[in-house]
């Protein structure tokens, strides 16, 4: 028996579409997770990049649970006292709510180059419009998946 190591040649990737409307954050991140490192195939090799292209739509409908929505996200401006925060409503919201599923995908990957090659495999759209037509993606849906994965 040998173990099997995936190289360049080897590697296919697929484009997948999945719509956010409804969906709860954590579980539609770890989902997404999975799909862009590649662990879903059974090729899966943990050194290349395997995964697929994934499309997120509705990103500005995603769920929480309890009272997440008023939790803050924390950074640093990188000056002294530059720490600067917001509520994830307040994210959701304002210009730019495709952050919030942005982050929440890329605190599931490991911190490492690997990763961030991964995560230009990621489209986020806060609207129910794409521009990735000519690539035929396949759809995923993640609210069939299992019924916890939906908050009404």
């Amino acid at each position: 028996m040998k173990t099997f190591s995936a190289t360049p040649a080897d590697i296919e990737k697929n484009w997948i579409i999945v719509d956010a409307e409804g969906v709860v954050l954590g579980r539609l991140a770890s989902i997404i997770a999975m799909r862009l490192r590649g662990k879903h195939k059974p090729s899966f090799t943990p050194h290349m990049d395997m995964g697929d292209n994934v499309i997120v739509i509705n990103a500005d409908k995603v769920q929480m649970t309890g009272k997440k929505r008023e939790e803050n996200f924390y950074w640093h401006t990188g000056h002294p006292g530059g720490i600067k925060s917001r509520t994830k409503a307040e994210i959701l919201e304002g210009a730019h709510p495709e952050r919030v599923v942005f982050q929440a995908v890329k605190r599931m990957l490991p911190g490492n180059r690997l990763a961030r090659k991964q995560l230009t495999n990621l489209r986020i759209y806060a609207g129910a419009e794409h521009p990735h037509e000519a690539q035929s993606p396949e759809v995923l849906d993640v609210k069939s998946m299992n019924k916890k994965n939906t908050r009404v």
